[in-house]
C-alpha cells in the first residue's frame, strides 16, 4: 500500500515538473525579436518616417533598436512615435554599419506601443541607397 501511494506521488511531481517545464519555455520562446518595420532609403533623402505594422498587440514591445543593410548610414537624429506617452528624441546616434544594429532602447513603462519611428540620416560612402528596419522585442 505505501509503495502504491509513494509511486503515485512520484509521478504527480514528475508530471508537475514536465508541465511547468513545458510552460516556462513557451514563455521564453515568446521573448523575440522582431521586425516591426523596414524602408528602403534613398541617398537623395535627408530623412524617412518608417511605420509600425501589424497588430496593436503586435506593436507592444519592451525594447527598440534599428540595424541596416545595403550601406553605411549615419544617424543624426531618431524619434521613437509611442501611442499615449511621450516621443523618445535621440540626437547624434552616430553611423550604423550595414549589418550592424544599433543598441536597444527600453520602451517607456512595462511596455510601449510604436507607432512610427522618423529618422534624419545620411547614407555614406557613394551608395544610393540602403535598408533600414525597426526591431522590436516582446
Amino acid at each position: 500500500m505505501k509503495t502504491n501511494i509513494h509511486v503515485l506521488m512520484a509521478s504527480v511531481v514528475v508530471a508537475s515538473a514536465t508541465f511547468i517545464g513545458g510552460a516556462g519555455s513557451a514563455w521564453a520562446a515568446a521573448d523575440q525579436w522582431f521586425v516591426l518595420g523596414q524602408q528602403t532609403i534613398k541617398a537623395a533623402d535627408p530623412s524617412t518616417e518608417i511605420k509600425s505594422t501589424g497588430s496593436r498587440w503586435t506593436k507592444d514591445v519592451k525594447e527598440v533598436k534599428l540595424s541596416a543593410e545595403g550601406a553605411d548610414v549615419q544617424i543624426t537624429n531618431l524619434v521613437l512615435h509611442w501611442d499615449n506617452r511621450k516621443d523618445d528624441t535621440m540626437k547624434d546616434v552616430g553611423t550604423l554599419k550595414s549589418g550592424g544594429q544599433t543598441a536597444p532602447v527600453n520602451a517607456p513603462g512595462r511596455k510601449g506601443r510604436l507607432t512610427s519611428v522618423t529618422v534624419q540620416y545620411k547614407i555614406m560612402g557613394n551608395a544610393p541607397s540602403a535598408t533600414l528596419k525597426v526591431w522590436g522585442f516582446d
